[in-house]
Order: C-alpha cells, then structure tokens, then sequence
C-alpha cells in the first residue's frame, strides 16, 4: 500500500490545483511583444482559477486583441479571434463559463486586468480587458482578476493599433501562447547607469547629440554641476531622448532639446522611472555662446529633461539656470538649427533628435 500512496500524495503535492496562484504569472508571447501578468486570487479566486486553466490548455494562443481605445484600454481572449477572416464575429466568443462576478474595491487603474462582460450580467468567460490608462469610471462594475506586472510599454503599444469606426482592430497583434510559470526570484539590484561615477571618471564622458541637420558634442562639467552630468547621461544612456526632436528655436538667444513630449513614442515604465526633477547646482559658469544649461520652470528645482544651448552671451541667466556642458564639436550644426523656419518659437520643419553618452577619444 505504502508503494501506491506515496507517488499519489507526491502528484497531489505537484498538482497546478494545490499550486498558489499568488505565486504564478502568465507571460504573454503577442507579436506586437511580450508582457507579464500576476494574479489577485483573494479579491476573484474564481476567475483566476479559470484563466490559469484555459492559459494552461493553450486556449488564448492563436487569439487576437480585437479591440482597443488608444491609451485606455485593450480586449482581448475571444476564441472567434483565431479565425483571421470572421472579423464580423470578433467579441461575440468566450461567455458564459460560469463565472459569477467578483466585483471588489481594487480601482480599475493603470496595469488592471478585469473580466469582460456586459455589466450587471453573468456572461463572464475568457475575454478580458486590460487598462492601459486609469478607468476609475467603471470601478465597481467589472471583476478585476490580474495585473499587467512587466511590459505595460507593449500593451500601451498594442492599444495604438489602427481601428474602424467600431473600435475593432485594422491590424493584426496576435497572442502566440500564454506560459504560466512560477514568478522567478527578482533580479538583485543594480545601480542605475552613471550613478557611482567619480567626478574624475565622469570627466571622461561626453554628450553626443546627433541631429537630423549633424552632430553635435558636449563637453560634460561634473566638476560644477555632477547630478546634473549624471542625469543627463543616464537618460541618454537608456534612450530616454531617441526620437525627439528640437521644439525651441529663439534665434541669438538658445535653441532648446531633450522634450519627452516631443518623442514619436511614449518611454518605457523603466525609464520613464529616471524622469524625476533635479536640484538646481548653480555655478560660475557664464551663460557664452556654445554653453549647455538646464531648462526648468518657475521653481528652481524643478528641472527634468530639457535643456538649451546658448547662442550669444546671456548674462541675465547667469546664476540662475544651471550649466552642465559646453559644445565642443557641431556648433556649426547649431547654428543650422537656429536658421530654421519658426512659428513662434517651434520649428516648422522637425529636427530629429537622438543622443549618447559616449568616451572622449
């Protein structure tokens, strides 16, 4: 007896039904990228308990996300989706598993995953939604089960796709599997780039800001404003100003960079954690032609990401904005961009803007 009983208890002990799902996460494979989703098992046991059976049976794979608003919301795990050519049937699949509503106070906001049914009705089954932006007016409506735990920056993305009048997808982003797996022990931490830098070795870097009208380089000064250095080249670093482009152009005065609005798409969760205002470091550095300076608004510290670059003497904002950087190479290209064709201030034509933190040669 003792020779049946323990391989039964040993495969009752590995059995995804005595699993807890808090300890599970399912990784989306869509073709638009990948992103993973954790589970709140105590506020909707019931609806986990399904999704983690269908993900494991491989039901969402070959399905689709079907509808979208951009930067709101993404639905998605309706089996009819499978079919590329029944797009008169997409949202119409996927109801009435039995599910009963498990509506709770957990705010529909960014990164929630909820059920999708028609409200105050049982028809709760596989298709879900998820909230790209906050969705605070449906709170209370909608059985929210998961969370988007990594890769919101792909859902934001798939939320983008073209649709028609109806909100149905124009294009394609299809699930290619859902794994469900333990969620793995976190990475151990790792300083952000260009924070345990001495001030020295921060002399060895400079600022390369390569412009669709040339190249320009900054000489970095850590020694009259080092978090200022630092910031600069961390966001440079992971990409924070790729596709931006110039938005100030005030000829003899600056020409202005590093807008995060101006970017043809939104940051990543990752880096759009450096984003933090920065403490003014005034120096004695005067404000010359070819001098690098942060941008802020009317508090002193309330610097993040734009900057300017001088082109003639200013003397009014000596000891007010902080220098962090000359132009060594490129002031030509500078003065380029300060012919530009402006309406007010903005450039008519856009600049195009991408920058590196590189070694001096």
């Amino acid at each position: 007896m003792m020779l049946i009983v323990l391989p039964v208890l040993a495969f009752l002990l590995q059995s995804p039904a005595q699993e807890n799902p808090k300890d599970l996460q399912a990784v989306f494979e869509t073709s638009a990228g990948t992103f993973t989703v954790q589970f709140y098992p105590d506020q909707a046991p019931n609806h986990v308990r399904k999704f983690l059976e269908l993900a494991r049976d491989g039901y969402f794979n070959g399905t689709s996300f079907h509808s979208m608003v951009a930067r709101a919301v993404v639905q998605g795990g309706d089996p009819e989706t499978k079919n590329a050519n029944a797009r008169d049937k997409y949202g119409s699949g996927g109801y009435n598993m039995g599910l009963k509503r498990e509506v709770s106070d957990l705010p529909l906001k960014r990164g929630t995953i909820a059920a999708f049914t028609v409200p105050g009705v049982e028809t709760a089954g596989s298709q879900f939604f998820i909230c790209v932006g906050d969705q605070f007016q449906m709170n209370g409506q909608f059985t929210a089960f998961a969370y988007v735990a990594d890769g919101m920056d792909v859902v934001e993305k798939i939320s983008t796709t073209p649709t028609d009048d109806k909100r149905m997808a124009t294009e394609r982003v299809e699930v290619k599997r859902v794994n469900v797996q333990k969620i793995p022990p976190p990475p151990p931490p790792v300083a952000p780039p260009f924070t345990t830098e001495t001030i020295d070795e921060l002399k060895n870097f400079q600022l390369a800001i390569e412009t669709s009208l040339g190249k320009i380089i900054v000489e970095m000064l850590p020694d009259k404003a080092p978090n200022h250095v630092r910031h600069i080249l961390r966001l440079a670093s992971v990409g924070a100003f790729d596709q931006t482009s110039v938005h100030r152009v005030a000829p003899g005065f600056v020409i202005q960079v590093g807008d995060l609005n101006t970017r043809k798409e939104p940051l990543t969760e990752k880096v759009n954690g450096f984003v933090v205002p920065i403490r003014a470091e005034l120096n004695d550095v005067r404000h010359e032609a070819g001098i690098v300076s942060m941008a802020r608004g009317s508090e002193i510290d309330s610097a993040l990401t734009s900057f300017f670059i001088v082109l003639g003497a200013q003397p009014a904002l000596n000891g007010t904005y902080t220098v962090f950087g000359r132009v060594v190479e490129g002031m030509d290209v500078v003065r380029k961009i300060e012919t530009v064709p402006v309406q007010g201030e903005t450039p008519v034509t856009r600049v195009d803007v991408t920058m590196r933190a590189v070694r001096k040669n």
